[in-house]
């Protein structure tokens, strides 16, 4: 892509926290925003403790999603710390906060107060819950929301406890919608003039990515069940064992079935009646399955992955996340850190023009920027001195 990135010009005060939010002002950090992150005196985010594992005490964790900003230290609970952050943030465009309900408004923080000076701002607040549902007054964690939400109601094994996810995917949906809000809200600035109130919840977040197993209750009438790797409306759609490990085969159309099974030297099953349809093979799912199983662990799974390919079936292998990125070293990013000397991040999958745009500068220290921002604020020489010795100590 040439030229000035597409949030270039664009400042973001990110006070939130832990994985949501943060996800959220990285991928605009990527996309070109100067993300200022607002960290606690001595401690900073929590996700900087979380591990292992930790490079020379820097938390992995941390790292993955804060790469592209500037950190500063400044206490919110001392009120000349308060003070400098409302000043930050009438000289910025977004706001991103994940404070529990009404913490912003008793910092003097709030969209009401902020808007009502800077009416352009947008102002993103990322919460656990709905502030239309009863839970709003609750902190929100990832685990405790894959749960009340449905999703691990789904995830497992058909005889097995309820899942969840292997990462975060709650918080991590959350972040992404947040993200569109967030530049919706900013284009409509740009229009009119006039700012928003984003508001997205984790519990909101993972209701809608449901998809189409909400959907089947909604809609169907049908309450979703765990079906482990299967797949509730296309057979077949699941992981097999081979006599080596796992491959994938994902099955969607009739043509599909009877490619793979020419392929796979079964002609029988793709000449049985019972196979015919999608829906027929739903309707034979366990009989079908079972005999595909036992073909399938048979042979290798590089004897499979040559047949998926001739096929031109989609599958593949079940790759540990060693062998994953190692299968797509495109995709990771160096940066230039300045305690480790380097540090890798996945590269944004946003695709512009033919690139993938990902903030070049490395995940910020602890307060690194501090004296840097506070001098942009125009706070002289003395004054932030004074404010080091008090709201915006490093330890």
């Amino acid at each position: 892509m040439s030229g000035a990135a597409p949030l270039a010009g664009v400042r973001v005060l990110d006070l939130s926290r832990i994985l949501a939010g943060p996800y959220c002002s990285m991928v605009l950090a990527d996309l070109g925003a100067d993300v200022i992150k607002v960290e606690r005196p001595g401690t900073g985010d929590p996700t900087r403790t979380w591990g292992p594992p930790f490079r020379e005490g820097e938390s992995a964790y941390y790292l993955c999603v804060n790469r592209g900003k500037r950190s500063v230290t400044i206490d919110l609970a001392d009120p000349a710390g308060a003070e400098v952050v409302k000043r930050l943030a009438l000289q910025t465009d977004v706001v991103l906060e994940s404070f529990l309900p009404g913490g912003a408004d008793r910092l003097g923080l709030g969209y009401a107060e902020l808007s009502a000076v800077r009416p352009k701002l947008v102002y993103t607040s990322i919460a656990g819950y709905s502030p239309d549902g009863v839970d709003a007054h609750r902190p929100g964690f990832d685990f405790a929301i894959q749960g009340e939400a449905g999703g691990m109601s789904i995830t497992g094994e058909p005889d097995g406890p309820p899942l969840k996810v292997g990462v975060a995917v709650a918080d991590i949906t959350t972040g992404m919608f947040a993200t569109i809000g967030t530049l919706a809200a900013l284009r409509d600035a740009e229009l009119t003039g006039r700012g928003h109130h984003v508001q997205v919840s984790l519990f909101d977040s993972q209701l809608a990515w449901l998809a189409n197993r909400g959907s089947d209750w909604l809609v169907g009438g049908v309450e979703p069940q765990r079906l482990g790797n299967a797949h509730p409306a296309i057979v077949p759609y699941e992981a097999f064992e081979t006599r080596d490990g796992f491959v994938i085969v994902a099955i969607g159309t009739n043509e599909q079935f009877a490619r793979f099974c020419t392929a796979a030297g079964l002609p029988a099953l793709a000449g049985d009646e019972r196979y015919a349809s999608n829906a027929l093979r739903v309707q034979h799912r366990l009989e079908l399955v079972a005999r595909l199983a036992d073909a399938i662990r048979e042979r290798p799974t590089a004897d499979w992955l040559a047949i998926l390919e001739a096929a031109n079936v989609p599958g593949g292998p079940v790759r540990t996340i060693p062998e994953a990125f190692a299968h797509a070293p495109y995709a990771v990013m160096e940066h230039a850190h300045p305690r480790l000397g380097s540090v890798r991040t996945v590269r944004s999958p946003i695709g512009v023009d033919g690139s993938y745009l990902t903030a070049a500068v490395a995940p910020p220290l602890l307060g690194q920027h501090t004296d840097e921002v506070l001098a942009e604020l125009g706070f002289d020489d003395d004054a932030r001195a004074e404010l080091a010795r008090g709201a915006c100590r490093l330890a």
